[in-house]
């Protein structure tokens, strides 16, 4: 008798209470991969990979090549890779499936060769072929690559994270041999500002950064544990109760990615994003980037096609916190100074 493999139930994305700050930025990430992943700062035990593995439950479907390692588009050549791209472009017929976005899991001890993948230098100089080895980029193409503890991980690896997660490809290349495939993923990182942060360097390259803290209301605390305790003895029960919320925010997101491309954001308003940029002083253009985007990406969540004051002040100072230079003797956080300056230029009254 053949057993099927039972599916792992993941807690629901919508039942998760608090941590509004981490959940917006998910949400807006794969609106609008482009945004360019997130980094969540918090103290341990506060639902930081239950909340990101309950919304790739939450996510569509995805059409991949059937058996390719890159999970390449059957449709869309930006998602396709090298070889896969040269047989759509020949006209040749494309096998597909359906497949789950793919979250991967970085470990920490990873190598590079683990990370980029590996090329068989023997088999090409032998044979004259390329043969390479998919490495954890490939397997995230499409979909998120979380890692948790990023901070403790080696600063040339988030570099080779980084430059891929911007680019959309990673190149892998040795002994005169180079080959790239597409790496399109949204990169979220994890972390306990306890034990060490990131550079600055690369904590600028993260589209948004959200700081999530326990809990102190005791009567949330208690609705908390007794609701972890219900899905541990009936995950059924509880997913049951949330699936119509589930589905409502499955469709919301579906709903966004469409609209985005229509989505416009004034020249009023981007001036004035600029100029709060300006005014923190913070360094190079990705802050102004990435707030228009992350503006856009929450109009077209709450189903608009133009931005408003509003749809900036609810994500700037996610994507504006970690761009600030660090005074040691500021008594102010971070976020809290970005709100000040927002309110002051769009002229937002108490």
């Amino acid at each position: 008798m053949v057993q099927t493999k039972e599916k792992r139930r993941v807690f629901p994305f919508t039942g998760i209470i608090g941590q509004s700050e981490m959940k917006l930025a998910l949400i807006l990430n794969v609106t609008d991969p482009r945004i360019g992943g997130v980094m969540i700062m918090g103290d341990r035990g506060t639902g930081k990979s239950t909340t990101i593995r309950a919304l790739v439950d939450i996510l569509p479907e995805i059409d991949v090549v059937t058996d390719d390692p890159f999970n390449s588009s059957p449709t869309d050549p930006e998602f396709m890779s090298e070889a896969i791209r040269e047989m759509f472009e020949a006209g040749q017929t494309l096998m597909s499936s359906k497949k789950k976005v793919p979250m991967i899991d970085l470990p920490l001890g990873a190598t590079e060769d683990r990370v980029c993948g590996t090329i068989d230098i023997e088999k090409a100089l032998t044979e004259g072929v390329k043969s390479f080895e998919p490495g954890l980029l490939a397997k995230a193409n499409r979909g998120i690559l979380y890692v948790d503890e990023v901070n403790l991980l080696d600063d040339h690896l988030v570099d080779v994270l980084l430059d891929s997660a911007a680019s959309g490809w990673n190149t892998v290349e040795r002994e005169g041999i180079s080959i790239k495939h597409p790496a399109q993923f949204v990169l979220v990182g994890s972390g306990n500002p306890e034990e060490g942060e990131l550079r600055p360097q690369l904590l600028d390259r993260f589209g948004m950064h959200a700081e999530i803290r326990t809990i102190a209301d005791p009567k949330q605390r208690v609705n908390i544990v007794q609701q972890r305790i219900d899905f541990d003895a009936n995950p059924e029960e509880l997913l049951k109760t949330y699936e119509k919320e589930q589905q409502e925010l499955r469709n919301n997101i579906l709903r966004a990615k469409e609209l985005l491309p229509e989505v416009k954001i004034s020249k009023d308003l981007r001036i004035k994003i600029s100029q709060v940029c300006s005014e923190l002083n913070v360094d190079g253009l990705r802050g102004d980037i990435v707030v228009n985007r992350a503006a856009k990406a929450a109009a077209a969540f709450d189903g608009r096609a133009e931005v408003t004051a509003e749809d900036i002040g609810k994500i700037i100072s996610l994507c504006l916190r970690h761009r600030l230079r660090r005074d040691p003797l500021d008594t102010m956080n971070s976020g809290d100074k970005v709100k000040v300056i927002f309110e002051k230029v769009f002229e937002v009254t108490a």
